[in-house]
């Protein structure tokens, strides 16, 4: 019996494509070694141990892919239809190795700007989908749209440079407080946002309990609040809180806030509706309407429901469960034809 580290013997079984896929998995928690969970990559481990993978993980570029896959499928349930990224532009912000854009580009979308701080991370299988745009050494918080179009790599789509339709965003070692006034103008009115909230970058480090874990319901839901404030204060309508179904790696509990770029009024916005669903003030059949419905028009900080939107997020924290606060949104894409476009 001969013993090997457990990267590489995931590698030589074929398990992972190379040993930084492998390292990722182990560490995600998504190993075991006859019936037991491993965080360890160098681990040895004997070539007759029996090395498990879970199911559908050797796909995933990195874990984000598993969050937001979960938190799609969250509001598919809530309000189905309302954010299909199936044939829209789309940005990701903080794309590391590209989990969140793999999941968009498999559920359709037309085109992914990646958007990250570092070099070299995106995986080599989506940076080759012609339907992704890579732009690196770009800081989120100097993200403009015009400047990452003269700056990114290769042939660039006529579009880039104009606002998306949809902004998604995982991103460490920074609050969304401080790039919020960066993300929100790079989707277009009446665009989406889905933005995973990391609570242990927005509470400030002396408040982190052991192993840097939020470890309080009350700080978390201070957390989702504060950028939920900041968001709606640059004109960003809430629709929901989405608890991820995944920790993060230390083990915080994330959750991603999901909202609507307000449409100015008496302006247009093109594409199709939901199919069953009505525009923003009517509600999509069988979804509450609660929380910050009762606030539109206002600023978080002064709106007089403010209270209860609260409740709305502290019940969602709590209670792990997603929560519509609002009426659902209407996609401004436009989708492609029944057996065509996407891929």
């Amino acid at each position: 019996m001969t013993t090997a580290r457990l990267d590489t013997e995931l590698v030589r079984r074929g398990l992972a494509r190379s040993r930084t896929r492998a390292a990722a998995l182990v560490t995600g928690g998504l190993v075991t070694v006859d019936g037991c969970p491993v965080r360890r990559s160098a681990q040895p481990v004997p070539d007759t141990a029996e090395i498990v993978v879970t199911a559908g993980a050797q796909d995933d570029v990195s874990r984000g892919a598993r969050k937001l896959a979960g938190a799609l499928d969250d509001i598919a349930r809530l309000a189905p239809g309302a954010l299909d990224p199936n044939g829209a532009r789309c940005l990701d912000a903080g794309a590391s190795t590209g989990g969140f854009t793999q999941v968009l580009l498999r559920r359709g979308a037309a085109h992914v700007l990646a958007v990250d701080v570092g070099h070299g991370q995106l995986d080599p299988s989506i940076g080759a989908d012609p339907r992704v745009t890579a732009v690196e050494g770009v800081n989120v918080r100097d993200l403009e749209l015009g400047l990452v179009a003269s700056g990114a790599a290769g042939d660039v789509p006529e579009h880039v440079g104009r606002p998306v339709d949809v902004v998604v965003a995982d991103l460490s070692f920074i609050s969304l407080r401080t790039v919020a006034a960066a993300l929100v103008p790079a989707v277009r009115p009446g665009g989406q946002l889905l933005l995973l909230v990391k609570p242990q970058f927005e509470v400030g480090r002396e408040r982190l309990g052991r192993g840097g874990v939020v470890e309080s319901d009350a700080l978390r839901a201070e957390a989702v609040t504060g950028v939920a404030e900041t968001l709606v204060d640059l004109g960003v309508r809430l629709c929901g809180v989405v608890p991820s179904g995944l920790a993060g790696e230390a083990g915080n509990r994330e959750l991603f806030l999901w909202g609507t770029r307000r449409v100015p009024e008496g302006a247009a916005v093109e594409g199709a509706a939901v199919e069953g669903a009505a525009m923003e003030g009517r509600a999509v059949e069988g979804a509450a309407v609660e929380g910050s419905a009762a606030i539109e028009g206002t600023t978080l900080s002064e709106g007089p429901g403010v209270a209860a939107w609260r409740e709305d997020v502290r019940r969602a924290v709590v209670g792990g469960e997603p929560l519509l606060l609002g009426t659902p949104p209407v996609p401004c894409w436009a989708r492609p034809a029944e057996g065509g476009g996407a891929r």
